[in-house]
């Protein structure tokens, strides 16, 4: 093996890290303000509304990330809905994926705050929407967020199957290095695995942080 092979190809990791960081910001972003109206929807006075967002979830939470993606790139476009290959595909199977397990973390936090809070909310006129924007939310989010840390933790490792429709991340990055250097294959993978690492452990530490701020508070 050698050693020198990674820092060779250090210009196409850092390339594919980069990659990797901008479809979890970005999807992760767009599944955050998803996962919210979603949640928003399974705690809502209307029957309607709770039984869109508890299928949405449950659906989405219990379906193979990569049968999505195989969804939009296969069966989409026999209803007439072509979405761009590659990159946008990408963003929109993992926002669309992530946004239930946000919508379940957020659902959880808010039903964690006491329904007194929420009596007291509409015993001052509040609506529905003002209560939960006003009063739940806030008291919701110092539990909330070490769960959507994880969440998102899970979403940058979960940006390798964009790999197998045409994204050069990190794991197509090492595919491809792989292929150019078959006697190092090895070590180009430990490569893909520590730049992972960079991104996943700091962001784990993080969210035990919180948590011990949270219990702490509590």
């Amino acid at each position: 093996m050698d050693l020198m092979v990674i820092a060779d190809n250090m210009p196409a990791y850092l390339a594919g890290f980069r990659l990797t960081a901008q479809l979890t910001l970005v999807s992760g972003a767009g599944a955050l303000v998803i996962g919210l109206a979603v949640a928003a929807m399974r705690v809502s006075p209307l029957g309607s509304l709770r039984a869109f967002g508890a299928v949405y979830t449950e659906l989405l939470r219990n379906m193979p990330l990569t049968l999505i993606f195989f969804f939009a790139v296969l069966v989409l476009p026999q209803f007439g809905v072509v979405l761009p290959f590659g990159y946008w595909t990408a963003i929109i199977c993992l926002t669309a994926y992530t946004s239930a397990f946000v919508a379940e973390a957020v659902r959880s936090g808010i039903n964690a705050v006491g329904i007194g809070q929420a009596e007291a909310a509409r015993a001052i006129g509040l609506t529905f929407g003002q209560s939960l924007t006003s009063v739940i939310l806030p008291q919701a989010v110092r539990s909330v967020i070490p769960p959507l840390i994880n969440v998102i933790i899970a979403l940058a490792k979960n940006t390798s199957v964009a790999a197998g429709f045409a994204v050069v991340e990190l794991v197509a990055t090492g595919r491809r290095l792989a292929q150019q250097n078959p006697g190092d294959v090895m070590l180009l993978l430990v490569g893909v695995a520590v730049f992972y690492l960079l991104f996943t452990i700091p962001a784990g530490q993080l969210a035990n942080l919180l948590e011990r701020k949270v219990a702490f508070a509590r």
